[in-house]
């Protein structure tokens, strides 16, 4: 019998929900294989940019199925949910702060994990570029989807060849020199900010690159993202973090299933 994973704190980030490449389905499946004391929502969860340029028509049944989920996570289970406002969900800043039933919307806020404090963020307050130059991250925005519709098509060859999901994005982000660039600045400024802010670790997500090393004695952890990479971050009960990807999940599942079944069928003697 498959135990379901408990664990203390859940860290989901950029689901962008109302654009066509959010993999919604697979985090509905991952949110309900696993028990958790607190879910933090890192930002970007809902794609307003996206919703903005099309309203209800992008919005689907499975979206709905989404927050009914969350919703049986904090009625049932009585799991506390932090939602932390990201750039493509900034509709929500007129809200902030809000508080309702086990739902609290806030900008940023530090969370304490055994003695330790981490400073949450979904991080696009420290990227030059969205909060300084708007115009230019939704131009970037485009770029990003459409190498995102290559990624999609690229893996559609792959799935009648017989092979396994491949992030070309990611692939080609982590090669191009400016964009290595770029998340090296970005995680440096996070770290440096931490410490001035006397936490000893930040949580954030916004670039779509899952993380969990230290640099510089602060510990830096990023969820990644649920458009490529399908990732979260998970603290267990001794305050240990760790990336967690969908798709080794489903991997193991059905490992486990396989072996299950084995297991029953009569050994010829």
């Amino acid at each position: 019998m498959n135990i379901r994973p408990h664990y203390r704190t859940v860290v989901l980030s950029d689901i962008h929900l109302g654009t066509s490449h959010s993999k919604v389905n697979q985090v509905s499946d991952f949110l309900s294989a696993v028990d958790c004391d607190r879910l933090i929502l890192n930002g970007d969860i809902i794609d307003g940019w996206s919703l903005q340029k099309s309203g209800v028509r992008k919005w689907k049944a499975e979206h709905t199925r989404f927050f009914k989920i969350l919703m049986k996570m904090m009625e049932n289970w009585g799991t506390e949910i932090v939602y932390v406002r990201g750039n493509h969900d900034d509709f929500l800043e007129s809200l902030i702060p809000l508080q309702f039933a086990n739902l609290t919307l806030v900008k940023d806020y530090v969370l304490e994990s055994n003695g330790k404090h981490y400073f949450v963020t979904h991080g696009d307050v420290f990227d030059k570029v969205t909060s300084g130059m708007k115009w230019l991250a939704k131009l970037g925005d485009i770029g990003y989807t459409l190498l995102l519709e290559m990624n999609s098509l690229y893996n559609k060859y792959r799935i009648r060849r017989g092979k396994p999901y491949y992030s070309l994005s990611q692939a080609i982000k982590q090669k191009v020199k400016q964009a290595v660039n770029y998340i090296s600045d970005f995680e440096m400024v996070l770290v440096d900010f931490a410490r001035n802010r006397k936490c000893d670790g930040v949580i954030c997500g916004h670039i779509h690159h899952p993380e969990n090393r230290m640099i510089d004695g602060i510990h830096y952890l990023n969820s990644g993202d649920w458009v490529e990479t399908m990732s979260a971050l998970t603290e267990d009960k001794e305050g240990n973090w760790n990336v967690v990807y969908y798709t080794e999940m489903v991997k193991q599942k059905e490992m486990e299933e396989k072996k299950s079944v084995l297991s029953i069928i009569p050994v010829a003697s």
